[in-house]
């Protein structure tokens, strides 16, 4: 016996097409963690589901199960944002596929994870605002991890404890997810230098509200070095580098 009717805000994480019209599509949902579920005839009627399946689509979805393991009925959608700047810029684009599919694997299916429903709500709308891509995207890696339970330790040395503001060179631990000081990192190739501006303008970056974020501006150096440390924490704590990432990378060499 089907249960009634759910009803809840959802970005769409992605989808699969399925038989001649169907779509199984993967939700993001504000107040059921990730839910799967079928949409029939999504793809022949443009009335029901009209710009709401697309990836990060945001919408409301009424969706009905028989229980918590079986494939969710997709009834309806109603957007509340298909971000048309977004879609507009491939670069965009491809940032907000790379923050969707950081939300993807850094969740569980089935698990309420409201914190980083509303991080994403957030940062997506910053990049529809057309805020700056390289910083967007960090603090919206930071504070992902934060939210998941990988906050990276850049208040002091992860071994000794010297605090930050008493450290003057600066390495990245992946393994142990923090910085070292210079006796502590000098010689281990698996630490990535770092200089001090960059980890306090992340420092920075963690407590600032997400609508003033765009008045961080971070030098060329900061970018490169905090995207170096992110990328390689993220792939240590996943165990593989995402497709997406890849994908934007490429079109960055391209631009």
């Amino acid at each position: 016996m089907r249960r009634p009717p759910l009803k809840t805000p959802a970005f769409v994480l992605h989808f699969l097409n399925y038989g001649e019209s169907d779509r199984i599509v993967t939700f993001f949902t504000r107040e059921f963690g990730k839910v799967k579920g079928i949409a029939k005839g999504a793809r022949r009627s443009k009335k029901r589901f009209s710009n709401a399946l697309e990836p990060f689509s945001h919408s409301t979805i009424l969706f009905s199960r028989r229980d918590e393991n079986s494939l969710a009925i997709i009834e309806n959608c109603d957007v509340i944002n298909h971000y048309p700047a977004i879609r507009a810029d491939l670069g965009r684009t491809m940032t907000a596929s790379y923050m969707i599919e950081l939300a993807d694997r850094f969740t569980a299916e089935g698990k309420r994870s409201t914190g980083i429903f509303h991080l994403l709500e957030g940062f997506l709308g910053l990049l529809e605002g057309g805020n700056g891509l390289e910083e967007t995207t960090r603090f919206f890696e930071l504070r992902l991890l934060k939210l998941s339970g990988y906050e990276p330790v850049l208040e002091r040395c992860i071994l000794c404890n010297t605090p930050f503001d008493e450290i003057d060179t600066t390495f990245f631990d992946s393994a142990r997810g923090g910085i070292r000081c210079l006796q502590c990192g000098r010689g281990d190739q698996d630490c990535i230098p770092i200089s001090t501006g960059t980890i306090k303008t992340l420092l920075m970056g963690k407590k600032i509200e997400t609508d003033r974020i765009p008045r961080l501006i971070l030098s060329e150096n900061a970018l490169r070095e905090s995207s170096q440390i992110f990328r390689h924490f993220i792939r240590y704590i996943l165990g593989r580098e995402l497709k997406s990432l890849r994908v934007l990378d490429e079109i960055r060499g391209m631009i």
